[in-house]
């Protein structure tokens, strides 16, 4: 990683080197819109499929292992939602370097005049500024967590209408009414739980580090 210094000093370009500058601003931000545009695509897809799931659900006799279903394809659709999403963020650090930089300096305020490395380097060998790990937990955070919660209630619900009416079950008689074939109930819902668990950790605690910026 370029580390930048604290000289300040005014930037001159020539009409190429600007010219070059602008058409590489244009062409990032455009990608960003493009990445954008793709990861509100995915959460489509992610809001679609549980809407759909949930109404077959509760309109057929059907087994409530179709919400397991559910969990499973969100996390698919999470696991790419995310890797757009560090696309996405490689394109804006690029951006945010230029906004910070560039335009500053075409416009007369002194900067580090080491930042053109700094951008090289971004251009040489991309990377994006968070791992793959962090940008799930960030898209969590965002939608997914949401829609997990939504996937759950409506799986307990789906669960407790296999309940008898009026009749009392004790804590593991009401586990076993979430099995899944030969697979006990209190397994499954084991399964569930540190799955949960492992979701919230992920939102909880990602993070996403900026050479150039304290956010």
């Amino acid at each position: 990683m370029t580390v930048l210094s604290d000289k300040k000093t005014d930037s001159s370009y020539s009409s190429n080197s600007a010219n070059a500058l602008i058409h590489l601003y244009r062409a990032e931000v455009g990608r960003m819109t493009s990445y954008r545009q793709r990861l509100d695509m995915t959460t489509n897809w992610a809001v679609v499929t549980s809407a759909g799931i949930a109404s077959f659900a509760f309109s057929n006799e059907v087994t409530h292992a179709v919400f397991l279903f559910a969990m499973f394809m969100n996390y698919f659709f999470l696991h790419l939602e995310s890797r757009r999403f560090r696309q996405y963020e490689i394109a804006h650090h690029r951006v945010r370097i230029m906004e910070r930089f560039f335009y500053p300096a075409m416009l007369g305020d002194p900067v580090d005049g080491s930042w053109h490395h700094v951008l090289l380097g971004e251009l040489a060998k991309p990377m994006s500024p968070m791992r793959r790990i962090d940008a799930m937990g960030w898209r969590l955070r965002r939608n997914y967590l949401w829609l997990y919660a939504g996937i759950l209630i409506v799986w307990i619900t789906k669960v407790d209408t296999l309940r008898l009416k009026g009749e009392v079950y004790a804590f593991g008689e009401y586990l076993e009414l979430y099995h899944v074939g030969n697979i006990h109930g209190w397994l499954i819902v084991l399964l569930v739980v540190l799955f949960y668990i492992v979701l919230i950790n992920m939102a909880v605690y990602a993070s996403k580090y900026y050479p150039l910026e304290s956010d």
